[in-house]
């Protein structure tokens, strides 16, 4: 869906990709100055917005950063991971958790969150561990900003901010559901190079709650960053009715020699995969976690989710990389991030119809 360039300065958000939203309001001018200036460079200043308020760090080096406009409109601009190792064991502590639960961050600070109404939806630990750091400071601006008048509130991050701007819309879409949050906040989402946030049942709840035109996640087709982090499906990841349930017995009751080339057959399937989820839980999920307790001694969450099967979420807005932009930023193996920086996808989506 395509709005009119031009929306971001209406006095309500509308719901629809919009380039000139995106440009300005995104990485290309406002998100970029979460970082220093080489990430940014020669990115234009936004033109509309200022800073208002900018977080401590906190968590594992999360921080965001509040913009407001004339208009009313205000931006949650969200750090993605910056070079302190710190930031790094968050995107790798990627064992998955329920997207329903409680985390308790200090003795006195205890993290509630519904982030789906699936049962078997789960999301990623360090991802959603970020945002449990940051969701008190910023509902309470929000809360004060709603009383001053201002109900229209565009939610942004790039890399990982991306995937903790998945997260904390989901966590504000259900305070709104439960009544904890006024629902005549309007929420609007620019995910940009965001990774998977969790697995298919955290994204259809995602996209259910979204649709319409309110989240989308606008990516550069030759960044890896999306493609993060490795999935892994096994045949409990699938909805409890499949033909899968039953194949055991129903090769149980084969003829000899069928039970044994089908028997072998299934586990030849089944036994990887399942294999592989444990041992992405073992070391992206307890194994990281003793490191993560040196930074969060007084954390504690429920037990792990057992899936590894991260999927993309939400609506994608996929960004022309053509040979015009091959030319201008080719492959280099030496430079890993080279697509996933600001100055590409501030290249593509200025080229954007």
């Amino acid at each position: 869906m395509l709005v009119g360039a031009g929306s971001i300065q209406a006095q309500q958000l509308k719901p629809g990709f919009d380039k000139a939203e995106y440009v300005e309001l995104q990485l290309l001018r406002l998100h970029a100055r979460i970082a220093d200036t080489t990430f940014f460079g020669a990115i234009p200043r936004p033109a509309q917005f200022r800073m208002v308020y900018r977080s401590p760090v906190v968590g594992l080096d999360n921080r965001w950063d509040l913009w407001t406009n004339t208009n009313s409109v205000a931006v949650i601009s969200l750090r993605g991971t910056t070079a302190n190792s710190v930031s790094w064991l968050e995107n790798f502590y990627a064992a998955m958790l329920p997207a329903t639960g409680e985390l308790r961050l200090t003795p006195t600070r205890t993290f509630k969150y519904a982030l789906a109404t699936n049962s078997q939806a789960a999301v990623h630990t360090g991802w959603l561990l970020g945002t449990a750091f940051l969701a008190d400071d910023i509902l309470a601006k929000v809360d004060s900003l709603y009383k001053r008048g201002t109900h229209d509130v565009i939610i942004m991050g790039h890399s990982q901010g991306g995937a903790l701007a998945y997260l904390l819309t989901a966590h504000v879409r259900s305070l709104q559901k439960q009544g904890l949050l006024p629902a005549d906040i309007r929420f609007k989402t620019y995910c940009s190079a965001g990774p998977k946030p969790g697995n298919l049942y955290f994204a259809y709840d995602y996209e259910a709650a979204t649709q319409g035109g309110w989240a989308f996640n606008v990516v550069n087709p030759v960044d890896w960053v999306p493609e993060f982090p490795l999935s892994v499906q096994t045949l409990s990841d699938f909805n409890p009715v499949n033909p899968f349930v039953g194949a055991k017995s129903m090769i149980k009751k084969q003829k000899f020699p069928q039970i044994l080339a089908m028997g072998f057959a299934y586990n030849q399937m089944e036994k990887p995969s399942r294999r592989a989820q444990q041992r992405y839980q073992r070391y992206l999920g307890n194994f990281v976690m003793r490191a993560v307790k040196k930074q969060v001694p007084d954390y504690q969450g429920p037990a792990f989710y057992s899936s590894s099967h991260y999927v993309r979420a939400g609506t994608s807005i996929v960004l022309p990389a053509d040979s015009a932009y091959h030319t201008r930023f080719p492959d280099n193996q030496e430079q890993l991030f080279m697509h996933h920086l600001f100055q590409p996808y501030y290249y593509l989506a200025e080229r954007l119809h």
